[in-house]
C-alpha cells in the first residue's frame, strides 16, 4: 500500500478550560495540533501508512509534537528540527456549541522555516497522496516549498490533496490571499472547502450560484478532478470534473453532540485519504474512482463519520477515532436508517 504524506503546519493547541470560579485564573490544556498534522494523525489512527513532513522547533513543544505524531502511528523520518524559531502555539476558546475561536502565536514559527531544498530525495517514492493546507502559503518561502511539494508529488504519481483551511489572521496585514490560494488550488487533484471558504472564493465572481459556478469552472480548468464542500452538520456537496450531468451530488452527515470542532475538517480529510489509500486510488486512478458513484459516496460517508466522531471529544490528535469506532457509527446511523 502506498502511503499518505502530509506537509506543513504542526503546532500546540492550548484549549481554554472553564474557570472554576469567577475570580479564578483561566487554565489552558496542551494538545497536539496543526491542520496537516491532524490529517496525518487521523489517517494513521485508521490504519493508513502515513508520513508527516515539516519543521519543528528544538523546544519542549516540538518534542511533544514529535512524540504525539509517533504515538498516533505517523512516521516522522522527514521531520526536521530547528533552533531558529520556536514551535507555533494556538490558544483555542470554545462556545457552548463547541465552535472554536483562535489566537495564534505565529509567525515566527519553526514550521514556516521549511524550504524546498529540505525535501528528502525519497520523500515521495511511495506516496499515494500528498496533502497540504493554506497555512503554509502565508509567506513567500514556505509557500514556494508547499507548491514545490505539490509539484514533486504530482511527478511521482501521487494524488495531490488541498484542504483550504483558511485562517485570515495568519496572513500579513494588507496581503490579499486569493492569488496565492489559487496557485495551490490549481495544483490539487482533490480540493476540500468549507462552505464559508467557497463563499470567499466566489466573492470576486459576484457570489451566489453564479460565483460558485465560476469557482468550480476555474478549479476544473486546472488539475482538480474532485471538489468536496462541507458545511458543519449540513449535508456535504461534491462535484467532479466528468461533466456528464452525473458529476455532482449530496451526502448527509451524522447526528452527534459536538463538544469541540477544532479538528473536524482535518478528521474528515484524514478519513477520506485513508479510504482512497486503502483502495490504491492515486492521481491516475482518481477519474475511474469518481466514475463509480456508489464508491464515491461511500468514501464521503466514511470521512463524515471520522469527522463526526472527532467533534465529540476535546483536542485534535486526541480526538481522532479508531476504525472500529467509525465502522460502529456507520452501522448505527446508516444501516439502521436504511
Amino acid at each position: 500500500m502506498r502511503n499518505i504524506v502530509c506537509f506543513g503546519e504542526a503546532l500546540i493547541d492550548f484549549l481554554a478550560q472553564p474557570a472554576p470560579a469567577d475570580d479564578a485564573p483561566r487554565a489552558f490544556l496542551k494538545y497536539a495540533g496543526g491542520a496537516p498534522a491532524n490529517v496525518a494523525a487521523a489517517a494513521a489512527r485508521l490504519g493508513a501508512p502515513t508520513q508527516f513532513v515539516g519543521m519543528l522547533g528544538h523546544d519542549m513543544f516540538g518534542d511533544f509534537l514529535l512524540d504525539s505524531l509517533r504515538g498516533c502511528g505517523v512516521a516522522t523520518d522527514y521531520v526536521l528540527r530547528t533552533d531558529a524559531a520556536k514551535t507555533a502555539l494556538a490558544f483555542v476558546a470554545l462556545d457552548e456549541h463547541g465552535e472554536r475561536s483562535f489566537s495564534f502565536y505565529r509567525p515566527p514559527a519553526a514550521d514556516l522555516l521549511f524550504r524546498s531544498e529540505h525535501y528528502a530525495a525519497d520523500c515521495f517514492a511511495r506516496a499515494g497522496a500528498f496533502h497540504v493546507c493554506s497555512n503554509s502559503l502565508t509567506e513567500d518561502e514556505i509557500a514556494e516549498a508547499t507548491l514545490q511539494g505539490m509539484r514533486l508529488a504530482r511527478a511521482a504519481g501521487a494524488l495531490v490533496s488541498l484542504d483550504l483551511n483558511l485562517r485570515p489572521m495568519l496572513w500579513p496585514q494588507g496581503v490579499e490571499p486569493r492569488p496565492r490560494l489559487w496557485q495551490a488550488l490549481a495544483a490539487a487533484d482533490l480540493v476540500k472547502l468549507a462552505r464559508n471558504e467557497l463563499d470567499y472564493l466566489a466573492e470576486p465572481y459576484g457570489g451566489g450560484e453564479a460565483g460558485e459556478r465560476a469557482v468550480r469552472e476555474r478549479l476544473f480548468a486546472g488539475a482538480a478532478r474532485w471538489l468536496v464542500v462541507t458545511d458543519g452538520g449540513a449535508p456535504m456537496r461534491w462535484y467532479s470534473a466528468d461533466g456528464d450531468g452525473d458529476g455532482e451530488g449530496e451526502v448527509r452527515g451524522f447526528r452527534v453532540k459536538a463538544v469541540d470542532t477544532t479538528a473536524a475538517g482535518d478528521a474528515f480529510v484524514g478519513g477520506l485519504l485513508s479510504y482512497l489509500c486503502e483502495r490504491g486510488v492515486d492521481a491516475a486512478g482518481l477519474p475511474a474512482f469518481l466514475a463509480d458513484r456508489a464508491a464515491l459516496e461511500d468514501a464521503l460517508r466514511f470521512a463524515a463519520a471520522v469527522g463526526a466522531l472527532a467533534v465529540t471529544r476535546h483536542g485534535a490528535f486526541a480526538a481522532m477515532p479508531s476504525r472500529a469506532q467509525v465502522q460502529q457509527l456507520l452501522k448505527d446511523q446508516y444501516e439502521h436508517a436504511a
